[in-house]
């Protein structure tokens, strides 16, 4: 991290990185080493998503199942060995309107510089698949102004999403957006969208920074960041790239051990010890330990 920035809150950081970058890419990052990764690479900002933990830490679909403490614990492990700032998936908030304020609370201390609230039932689906269920209005407005109260830094990014577009369309979405700002939401997150005009509409109606969630496999095409900037967009979220091709990479292996019984065959599609070592730092803890507890030898 920049030494400039150091005294920043996280929050205040990713707002920075924002005004350095547009649009921002803000990268997923499964776990706490691919953080890591992430910021060599040159990243100004990650993002932690509610459905990366349900499938890839607990193992379940991303259906209203996990809790706020399950993200807590992979948002910990990020925000203890990574400078860059984290948005989170809050999912619907976690609760009524004291269960909002529990979360937010709860992800400022746990390092998190911003996260994003959206419009559907607790019951809810992935952004990109039939049958999404979504909250009236005034309940989504709730659910952001429990979360504007609750925020003991100001510099903590609220983003409101909403889910209206693809079941009420984008008049009712972009009404939607700016009750929400007009409640206290800092940014505007529309999912499911499938023309850079409506990410335009959004931009021009708000007046607010606007996220492109970038996710393969989903309603979005996957727009490049030039495109993204000519219809107005402040960030670009890729939330499971990595994790995706992480999966198909185990999978794998896993299939070739099996019906190799070696991994010989695979060897080349992994990352050696020796990259390993020098994305965790490796040799500096030993350089540490040798400092501590080598024997004196004279």
């Amino acid at each position: 991290m920049i030494a400039s920035l150091d005294h920043l809150t996280p929050g205040q950081k990713l707002r920075a990185a924002l005004a350095a970058e547009t649009p921002l890419q803000v990268v997923g990052t499964i776990n706490a080493y691919h953080a890591r990764m992430a910021e060599r690479v040159g990243y100004k900002a990650i993002y932690l998503s509610g459905g990366g933990v349900a499938a890839g830490s607990l193992g379940i679909p991303d259906l209203g199942i996990s809790t706020i403490d399950d993200v807590l614990t992979d948002v910990r492990r990020i925000t203890d060995i990574c400078d860059l700032p984290l948005l989170v998936d809050a999912d619907t908030g976690f609760g009524g309107a004291f269960g909002v304020a529990r979360s937010i609370r709860s992800l400022i201390k746990a390092g998190a510089a911003g996260c994003h609230i959206e419009d559907q039932v607790s019951a809810k689906r992935c952004g990109h698949r039939p049958g999404k269920a979504i909250v009236p209005s005034e309940e989504m407005v709730d659910r952001i102004k429990a979360a504007v109260d609750a925020r003991t830094d100001a510099g903590f990014v609220i983003m409101a999403r909403t889910d209206a577009l693809a079941s009420e369309g984008l008049e009712a979405a972009l009404a939607r957006a700016d009750a929400c700002i007009e409640a206290g939401a800092d940014m505007v997150f529309p999912e499911a969208v499938t023309e850079l005009a409506q990410y335009t509409a959004f931009a021009e109606r708000t007046r607010a920074p606007i996220l492109a969630n970038i996710t393969e496999f989903g309603s979005t095409p996957l727009f490049t960041l030039d495109e993204l900037r000519s219809a107005g967009v402040s960030l670009a979220l890729y939330p499971l790239s990595a994790f995706r091709a992480m999966n198909a990479a185990a999978l794998n292996v896993y299939q070739h051990i099996r019906a190799d019984g070696t991994q010989a065959n695979v060897v080349d599609t992994m990352q050696t010890r020796t990259e390993l070592y020098d994305y965790l730092g490796y040799h500096a803890y030993e350089d540490k330990l040798d400092e501590l507890f080598a024997q004196d030898k004279t």
